[in-house]
């Protein structure tokens, strides 16, 4: 072991078992990432230029969870372990065996809030420009998670603050989630609460959704050259990762949401002269 390699923490992934009863950090990341987000868009639609009342909110949490749970399930099973789950299919219901994946939790999350937009008749765009804002908060939590969990480590390293994994073999480790809460997490929230400090217009819907996707497929594929690639998928054509693959698109759709935006807005001043 290098001299300057950080043993693993010693933490339980099991908060607290009574009986064959067990909350898991894991599960708690999610819990308090989702109460902590619905609490903070209740008081962002209450300032002036949002159309989306508390209420609607506290209607749309159970959409939003039912798509964090479902989206990201599936999309773990048919972006990262396909052929397992074709032999396996009753696993895919084995949550509690781990396994979720961000861009598919967004797909579902995307998904709940279309059927809920269309449901109360609400402006889809506002609804993903409130989302974008908060979902910093449940990657923080759930990469401090990972990181508990002991999974998702980084590839082999010698910095003076790589770790030595306990499921991770004997080198030591880039802590590649702790890099991801940092980016995805900490650095996203203040870029969307600055952006989100601003005046909001009915014009730029869409435009704080753009920024949040822009910010996390940067972020994402930044720490994918630092995150060991997942075993069964390893580097794909070029040396690129699943995760870099996915986040791609993402980094599109965010570049064109917000030129439509600054597009929308323009057109409106040159009308207002």
């Amino acid at each position: 072991m290098p001299l300057f390699a950080i043993p693993f923490p010693a933490i339980d992934p099991v908060l607290v078992q009574i009986g064959p009863f067990a909350i898991r950090w894991y599960a708690l990341a999610y819990i308090v990432g989702i109460v902590l987000g619905w609490q903070l868009v209740r008081r962002l639609v209450q300032r002036p230029g949002w159309t989306i009342g508390p209420e609607a909110v506290d209607d749309l949490l159970f959409y939003v969870t039912l798509g964090i749970i479902l989206g990201g399930r599936l999309g773990y099973v048919l972006f990262y372990n396909p052929g397992y789950y074709l032999r396996h299919p009753l696993e895919i219901l084995s949550v509690w065996h781990g396994g979720m994946s961000f861009h598919g939790g967004l797909l579902g999350v995307i998904t709940a809030s279309v059927l809920f937009a269309r449901s109360r008749r609400l402006p889809f765009l506002e609804i993903v420009d409130a989302l974008a804002v908060v979902t910093p908060i449940g990657l923080f939590l759930g990469r401090i998670a990972n990181f508990i969990n002991g999974e998702l480590w980084g590839r082999s390293s010698n910095v003076p603050w790589a770790v030595v994994f306990p499921n991770g073999g004997p080198e030591p480790r880039h802590p590649s989630q702790l890099y991801e809460a940092g980016l995805e997490g900490i650095v996203l929230l203040l870029v969307m609460l600055f952006f989100a400090s601003r005046p909001y217009r009915p014009e730029q819907r869409g435009t704080l959704g753009g920024i949040f996707l822009i910010g996390y497929a940067l972020a994402r594929i930044t720490v994918e050259f630092f995150r060991e690639p997942d075993a069964q998928l390893g580097f794909l054509l070029g040396g690129i990762t699943m995760g870099q693959l996915l986040s791609l698109p993402m980094l599109l759709a965010g570049i064109i949401a917000v030129l439509h935006g600054r597009h929308r807005s323009r057109r409106r001043l040159e009308t207002a002269r």
